[in-house]
């Protein structure tokens, strides 16, 4: 019988526990690496299932998902009139936090273009998509609403007709579809005090100027709401997006609307890159300096363990050694103990991980490739682990086994 699994066999109970004590500390560096994966595929989830071509941003900004827009909804007419462009619309995205029924909600606020975007192509996994103008919203599933619930935003009450999957932020913010109109209805929205405020200062600078003094009826609408006033345009969105023509280039049509001054037209690849290359850069550095300081501390936990359990084996492996038995045996025996206890630790941090990531409160992602790198790296750990052992077993003289 194999003298490894036979030293296994008779020391099975410690030799399990040690091996779920490395599972643990494994499924951390596991979990490392699928924070990251959730972290890229969060990042640009939004940006993928929107998918349109060509983004127009504010000038010298990273887009709407990355850094904060701005630009006139006007715009959107510039667009649509661009060689190569099928159809242009404006888009509005940002992030606000309520108190709703005792819990606290974080969510990133889209809109979407009505009636040309229903949000037909979200992945719904119950409800249906956007049916009128105002006060419907699709929510995803993570901020716990179920359909028919109501959700006040600003000065309206808004009712979930559709349920989503998956449909997050890089910052694990789960997303709420709403139409352009209503996005900037809860983005400016204020309270009615400083709606007041606002008003009654814009009717004292008004007297305070000839224009005021000598037009006594332009004070009257100063006081008023602001659409009174034609010069004032509409509110600005965070971007436009638009979807290039069949056989026309995202390139060429990003080139000509960046000679434009005052905005910046970017493709989709590079709104992804703009994502990926910011926080989420530093993230995955910050994780992966965590990660490789853990499989430094599982490497030295491994060799400390083999080490232990090689000195309680010297008597054993100095009787080898007596009756003649070559150093490749006991070799064998120290490191194939080393490969057990990291295949054994490996595949109970993989079972673990599957009960316990997902009740995370981020997406963890365990890719095939990286679970398939991390078996590599543990495999090429035990073997080196097993050095210190294996040092300390060559050195035993067979003359032991008399002195006790």
């Amino acid at each position: 019988m194999n003298l490894a699994i036979r030293d296994v066999r008779h020391h099975a109970g410690r030799f399990a526990l040690t091996a779920f004590g490395l599972g643990v500390l494994l499924m951390v560096v596991m979990g490392m690496g699928g924070i990251y994966r959730g972290l890229l595929n969060e990042g640009t989830l939004l940006i993928d299932r929107i998918g349109v071509d060509v983004w127009v941003v504010q000038r010298h900004t990273r887009g709407p998902f990355a850094e904060l827009s701005r630009v006139p909804r006007s715009l959107v007419e510039r667009v649509a009139a661009v060689p190569g462009v099928a159809s242009a619309c404006e888009f509005v995205t940002h992030t606000i936090q309520r108190d709703h029924q005792g819990r606290r909600l974080r969510m990133a606020v889209v809109g979407l273009s009505w009636p040309t975007d229903k949000g037909e192509r979200l992945p719904l996994v119950a409800g249906r998509p956007l049916a009128q103008n105002h006060y419907e919203m699709i929510v995803d599933r993570k901020l716990g609403l179920s359909l028919g619930a109501s959700l006040p935003l600003g000065k309206d009450t808004y009712t979930v007709v559709g349920v989503t999957r998956g449909m997050t932020t890089w910052g694990g913010d789960g997303a709420v579809f709403v139409t352009v109109n209503d996005a900037q209805a809860i983005q400016f929205d204020q309270p009615a005090e400083a709606v007041r405020l606002e008003r009654a200062a814009r009717r004292s600078r008004a007297e305070r100027q000839d224009l005021g003094r000598a037009q006594p009826q332009l004070l009257e609408r100063s006081a008023g709401p602001a659409v009174n006033f034609p010069a004032l345009g509409t509110p600005n969105v965070s971007a436009v997006s638009a979807r290039v023509a069949p056989g026309a280039a995202a390139d060429a049509v990003c080139a000509t609307i960046s000679a434009w001054g005052d905005v910046t037209a970017m493709t989709h690849a590079r709104q992804q890159d703009l994502i990926l290359s910011g926080p989420i850069e530093r993230s995955g550095r910050q994780l992966g300096l965590f990660r490789t300081l853990l499989t430094a501390v599982s490497a030295i936990v491994m060799a400390l363990i083999l080490y232990t359990l090689t000195l309680e084996k010297l008597h054993d492996i100095a009787m080898l050694k007596l009756i003649g038995a070559p150093n490749r045996v006991i070799l064998g025996l120290i490191m194939q103990q080393a490969i057990v206890l990291g295949m054994l630790g490996f595949g109970v941090a993989y079972v673990l991980g599957q009960f316990a990531f997902p009740n995370f409160p981020r997406r963890i992602l365990l890719v095939p490739m990286d679970l398939l790198k991390l078996a590599g790296i543990v495999l090429a750990i035990s073997i080196l682990a097993s050095g210190l052992g294996i040092w300390r077993a060559l050195r035993v003289s067979p003359g032991e086994v008399l002195s006790r």
